[in-house]
């Protein structure tokens, strides 16, 4: 058995081939039942929790995310979540390979957006606004220059001293990219703008999107959290990666709750883009957003391609 660390994991993925192997994972079959989630009672304390997200395929590979949340681990001075992703053979059950889970996630999640930007934002883009620098910020800046000819990265964080290493890290990777003091101000500058928080009210508002950018929506994960308002919603073509974050995303949930937002209006799944081949965008003026919430094919996606990368 295979086993990768995270600079291994890291090597074994890189973006350009990372992006294609989702997409052929998207266009296949497959079963991915909802994540589970398992709480660890600790007397006194806050809960563990144990979350599981498998993945398979009819024949060839199937595989299993595993979660340990520890928010005790604070006092520890250690992470408060450790993962690990294991891709075994689907007819013999036999066990290939195992990766650092945190890695594989942070890349897959950027993959998915730079694949879904592929088919619905501008292919001129060349200013990409980035709001929260955090991994898998710091990894989207990477993803989107394979898929659109970006030149320049404005970053934008909470704390501006995070922003700041970002932007010194890019630089690393040669990446032009600065720190964006204001949101707003920053959001006219750019084509496509990317929000990787854990806001639970909106970091970028409908009223600053102009004609042509694609919005892309990637911290939301609870029905708490939000990172743009009814309006941006509203005022875009709205596409998603699977119909998951019709529940669990309050960027899409809760204006659907109050009737802003409708069911039909949410336009295609990025498995119906992957499928049908279509880059739907009507013209250089329409705002498009696609918000994601992860699925268990983009991890077994990626770990098939770490497989075939160091075998």
């Amino acid at each position: 058995m295979i086993v990768l660390d995270l600079d291994a994991t890291r090597a074994a993925l890189p973006y350009k081939d990372l992006i294609n192997a989702l997409e052929e994972g998207f266009q296949g079959d497959y079963d991915a039942p909802l994540r589970h989630h398992h709480y660890l009672r600790n007397e006194g304390t806050e809960d563990d929790v144990l979350l599981l997200m498998p993945a398979w395929r009819s024949e060839g590979y199937g595989g299993i995310k595993l979660v340990n949340v520890v928010p005790g681990n604070a006092k520890r001075g250690r992470a408060a979540l450790s993962s690990s992703y294991v891709l075994f053979d689907r007819e013999t059950g036999e066990h290939l390979l195992i990766a650092d889970g945190g890695e594989l996630t942070a890349r897959r999640t950027a993959a998915a957006s730079a694949l879904a930007a592929r088919r619905l934002a501008r292919p001129d883009s060349a200013t990409h606004l980035i709001v929260g620098a955090g991994r898998v910020g710091f990894n989207l800046a990477l993803a989107y220059r394979e898929v659109l000819p970006i030149t320049r990265a404005l970053v934008s964080d909470i704390n501006p001293d995070n922003a700041a290493r970002m932007v010194a890290s890019l630089a690393e990777e040669g990446i032009a990219a600065e720190v964006a003091d204001n949101v707003q101000s920053a959001s006219a500058e750019a084509d496509v703008i990317s929000c990787a928080t854990l806001a639970r009210t909106p970091v970028l508002l409908g009223d600053w999107l102009r004609p042509g950018h694609h919005v892309d929506l990637i911290g939301s994960f609870t029905p708490e959290m939000r990172e743009v308002d009814d309006t941006a919603v509203t005022r875009a073509s709205v596409y998603v990666d699977t119909h998951d974050a019709l529940v669990e995303s309050g960027d899409i949930k809760t204006p659907l709750e109050s009737g802003v937002l409708k069911e039909n209006d949410i336009l295609a799944t990025l498995k119906e883009l992957c499928d049908s081949g279509d880059h739907p965008r009507q013209s250089i003026d329409e705002i498009t957003l696609f918000k994601g919430v992860g699925t268990a094919i983009e991890d077994l996606s990626a770990a098939i391609l770490a497989l075939k990368s160091t075998s």
